[in-house]
């Protein structure tokens, strides 16, 4: 039987969008940044990742002065540097990096997915000295710098690669990283067009994904009407109109999944919070904000395939306290929140360790008995 005429252009539409998500499988990460009225600054993020459950829950913990070899093309010969500063990193496929990671300084360094923007240097064999994969990268500034002036003074000095790793299912690793420290400098590091460094300051500390930066930011001039405020009622022939509820204020935040609608919406949220009286204010706060962004099971990903694995669903939600350097987060698994205090880690003695404090895709319960 023919296919109606009208329906066609769905399902080429349709077919177009499955194709795509074969080359860019979805990673839909949101961070924001929120400061409170003692100074303090933290950093918040959801982690979301393509290929299934990447076990984030696993947070590495590095000592000081570990010697570090990178990897290029050619292998583990890439640049060698030692560590100065101890750190702890959310890891993936029992990768030594991950998402995201916090240095005993307050360093904050994340990644998230650029799919089809992001493009690195090409691999030069006589320059391996200075070479290193993305994974690298993110260890290279979580060991070696303490604030976001000094990563930036540095960049000239490394050669980022892509790096093919089989332990990543064969995806493709196209990222860019926002980096924050305590003072409440922040910026985003793109590598595009065969390399070239781009460097944005961060707005309120919000990123997302694709397109390139500097797109989102030229974004935003379609959202300048959104406000907290209630819209004002309007008579119009005699007609009296005014606000059905609250939130009257955002008609129009636009709620979909896609980067350039979690930018804005994060945007608007971030720059419409509350007062913040101190750090644990603004580190709960976060949690509440992203908890807008979580990605239920099914909501971006055929039904089919999320009946096998998690594919694209909020799995962790982190916040890095750069104050006081606290790290705290909770999974899917396990809505409890959870704190790693860096500042009780003797990083000179630590042994790097992995530490999994999950309970498993059973989420513990208390209950509460009534006398």
């Amino acid at each position: 039987m023919k296919q109606p005429a009208a329906r066609r252009p769905l399902a080429v539409f349709l077919t177009m969008i499955f194709v795509l998500s074969q080359f860019f499988p979805a990673q839909a990460c949101t961070g924001i940044a929120l400061k409170s009225a003692d100074g303090s600054v933290v950093v918040a993020r959801t982690v979301e990742w393509a290929l299934g459950d990447a076990q984030h829950n696993q947070l590495l913990i590095v000592p000081r002065r570990k010697r570090f070899r990178a990897t290029t093309p050619g292998g583990a010969n890439g640049m060698e540097w030692t560590g100065r500063y101890g750190f702890l990193s959310m890891t993936a496929y029992g990768q030594p990096y991950g998402p995201d990671g916090l240095n005993e300084r307050g360093l904050s360094v994340g990644m998230y997915y650029l799919p089809g923007y992001a493009a690195y240097r090409s691999y030069d064999p006589a320059k391996a000295a200075s070479s290193m994969s993305v994974g690298d990268f993110m260890q290279w500034m979580l060991s070696s710098f303490q604030t976001v002036a000094e990563v930036r003074e540095n960049l000239g000095a490394v050669i980022v690669v892509n790096v093919e790793d089989p332990r990543f299912g064969g995806a493709p690793l196209p990222f860019h990283w926002k980096v924050s420290d305590p003072t409440g400098a922040s910026i985003v590091i793109e590598m595009v067009d065969g390399g070239e460094v781009k460097i944005y300051d961060s707005f309120l500390g919000v990123i997302t994904n694709a397109p390139t930066y500097d797109w989102h930011l030229t974004n935003l001039r379609n959202y300048i009407k959104l406000t907290p405020e209630p819209t004002q009622p309007l008579s119009i022939d005699n007609l009296q109109l005014g606000p059905l509820g609250a939130g009257s204020g955002m008609i129009g935040l636009p709620g979909d999944f896609t980067p350039p609608s979690r930018f804005v919406r994060a945007a608007a949220l971030a720059a419409s919070v509350r007062p913040l009286a101190e750090v644990t204010d603004a580190v709960f706060e976060s949690f509440r904000i992203l908890d807008s962004f979580n990605i239920p099971l099914g909501a971006v990903a055929p039904r089919e395939q999320v009946a096998k694995d998690i594919e694209s669903a909020t799995q962790i939600t982190s916040c890095s306290d750069l104050t006081n350097v606290r790290y705290y987060y909770h999974t899917m698994h396990n809505r409890q929140v959870r704190m790693i205090d860096l500042k009780r880690i003797d990083f000179d003695s630590v042994r790097e360790q992995i530490i999994d404090d999950d309970a498993g895709p059973k989420h513990p319960v208390r209950e509460l008995r009534v006398p």
